[in-house]
């Protein structure tokens, strides 16, 4: 009977994923890790102790929590209730965009609400600074140990979106799609530095049109969805930063010893950066033990990875991949990603509501 139920599934993704284009793909390795109902789910982190954590960027009116750790399969609100009540943005969450679990095992948590000029989101507003500050957490004690509120940062500009931290340098490296650009912050001094602006490397491609179903990615005023430098990832020996802007193919590397070098020029900078070649559009990235970079690739409803040898891999297709976005790894083996279904959004589809509930966190074994 199990053949039927692939069978039925399959037709059920067909009528409700209003697909004309794409091919309709189904992955028995694809787990549901949690589910979520209205709430969208962002941010994906995993710790030693393969505690899931996941965060809900204030995006749309269906909001309840900022930061959650899910505890048999509920989401409860994470470090405590207080943190997300509404209140002053000093102590309490704005919009938790990020999550990453460092090698000590500290969850940085970026609450991220850009000003309308800096957002890849289209939001509209009047607010002329956006917020920022960037937590660190002891997931021991699950107590917040320090927070960065980045004051050097032009705010009016800068669109925080995906933070990882270097404890070997004591640095965090963060994507700036407001500003195409990547910001280093000093984890002793709180100081960033913002760093290739504008460059091919983080620029987006404007020719670069999304589509999904057959239906172009484009806001009521057509202006197509455009996101600079978005999706970063570290290795594990510190040694090297990837990152690409989700409107370019193009994948790229730098050594970390040249992003923490504050005598670098821009020019040398940009000379030190790779070209890893073709990978497809994409939004998050991770790096494994093995040196792994994982891609949530929206275009084909894939999870995809590059390995050592400089080849790309399909880890798993389904699609229910509805764009693929943040990631965590689990000391249980498996890759844990968020599923935004931004271009599901009214705003992003002729204003056609296309999302299909629940939101969810899935998982697939890793290679």
């Amino acid at each position: 009977m199990k053949w039927i139920n692939n069978i039925i599934l399959i037709a059920s993704l067909f009528v409700n994923m209003d697909h004309t284009t794409a091919q309709i793909y189904h992955s028995e390795a694809l787990q549901e890790a949690a589910s979520f109902g209205k709430y969208r789910a962002i941010g994906v982190s995993v710790n030693a102790a393969n505690r899931l954590f996941v965060s809900f960027p204030r995006q749309n009116t269906d909001y309840q929590y900022g930061l959650t750790e899910i505890v048999n399969g509920e989401r409860v609100p994470y470090p405590n209730d207080e943190w997300n009540k509404d209140g002053d943005e000093q102590n309490h969450f704005v919009s938790v965009q990020d999550l990453y679990v460092d090698a000590h095992d500290f969850l940085w948590v970026l609450d991220s609400k850009p000003a309308p000029s800096g957002s890849i989101f289209g939001d509209k507003g009047d607010a002329k600074q956006g917020h920022f500050k960037l937590l660190k957490i002891n997931t021991k004690t699950d107590l917040v140990e320090q927070i960065y509120t980045f004051d050097d940062l032009d705010k009016a500009k800068s669109g925080l979106n995906d933070v990882r931290v270097d404890v070997e340098k004591n640095k965090a490296y963060l994507s700036d799609p407001g500003q195409a650009a990547l910001v280093v912050l000093d984890l002793e001094t709180g100081k960033t530095r913002t760093v290739l602006q504008k460059t091919v490397f983080t620029l987006a491609d404007p020719s670069l049109v999304l589509a999904y179903g057959g239906v172009e990615m484009r806001n009521k005023e057509g202006k197509p969805f455009l996101s600079h430098v978005n999706g970063i990832a570290l290795t594990h020996d510190f040694k090297y930063f990837y990152f690409k802007p989700i409107n370019q193919t193009h994948l790229y590397r730098i050594e970390t010893k040249y992003l923490a070098d504050e005598g670098r020029s821009e020019k040398e900078l940009a000379s030190k950066v790779t070209d890893m070649g073709e990978v497809g559009v994409t939004h998050g990235l991770i790096a494994d033990q093995k040196g792994n970079i994982f891609l949530t690739t929206s275009l084909d409803y894939s999870i995809k990875y590059l390995s050592q040898d400089g080849k790309l891999h399909t880890l798993v297709q389904d699609s229910r991949l509805l764009w693929p976005d943040s990631f965590g790894i689990g000391t249980d083996g498996f890759l844990y990603f968020s599923c935004a279904q931004l271009p599901q959004d009214p705003a992003w589809s002729n204003g056609k509501d296309r999302t299909e509930l629940p939101y969810r966190v899935f998982k697939v074994k890793l290679p």
